[in-house]
């Protein structure tokens, strides 16, 4: 389902900062990892990769069958509005819109309007317990109904592929095991694939294994 390559990647002028040396990572169909590692390991930036929203020095990045590196920008865009939910630490909603609206987006762009995009919204927002809030505006909103908001937009369209960063820093432990669940639901119910950055061990956890990011690559992570 997503196959990774020796993934390189380094930042900066005359003196770049390699934040990812050869890594190399396998998930089938049904698999959701949590990845850990300090600040400024370069998880973000793994997810970025895979996402297509940026490119790797050298290495490849294989999602069910397609060559990610090797895609033009309006390919990789096409393929994340089709295949990819993400989730953002900084939400990325839109504010002129409302929350049924920002979460109808992945839908609307791909071409599912009407009765079916109004169903699928409404389950979602049901699932994240924000039903109540769907014609309210995002600056309305907390930052933990924000991160919700924000959830239930990359799960809507059911992607093969769930990217989530960090996306139970602004929820209560009660509201992120709920949210940690429905990801694990969605992903084996779809036969996706699901990848959770966090700093959380109760939210690595919930993972089917858990890999930390050092200099050297993607380890199992110590118990």
């Amino acid at each position: 389902m997503l196959i990774i390559r020796e993934l390189c990647k380094s930042y900066g002028g005359a003196r770049p900062r390699e934040l990812l040396r050869r890594l190399s990572l396998e998930l089938g169909r049904g698999e959701y990892v949590a990845i850990r590692g300090e600040s400024g390991a370069g998880k973000s930036t793994l997810l970025n990769l895979v996402a297509g929203l940026d490119r790797p020095d050298s290495g490849s990045i294989m999602l069910d069958g397609t060559e990610v590196t090797a895609l033009d920008d309006t390919a990789r865009t096409l393929m994340r509005r089709r295949q990819i939910g993400f989730v953002f630490q900084a939400f990325h909603l839109l504010p002129h819109l409302t929350v049924a609206q920002n979460v109808a987006l992945p839908l609307a762009l791909n071409g599912i309007g009407g009765l079916a995009a109004a169903e699928r919204v409404e389950a979602m927002l049901e699932a994240v317990n924000l039903a109540s809030a769907a014609s309210v505006y995002p600056r309305e909103l907390s930052g933990g109904e924000m991160q919700r908001v924000a959830i239930a937009r990359a799960l809507v369209h059911r992607p093969l592929l769930l990217l989530a960063d960090e996306p139970t820093g602004n929820l209560d432990p009660d509201t992120a095991m709920q949210v940690l669940s429905l990801f694990r639901e969605r992903v084996k119910s779809e036969g996706g694939t699901g990848i959770l950055v966090t700093h959380s061990e109760r939210a690595a956890a919930t993972a089917d294994r858990v890999l930390a990011l050092t200099v050297n690559g993607l380890e199992p992570a110590a118990p």
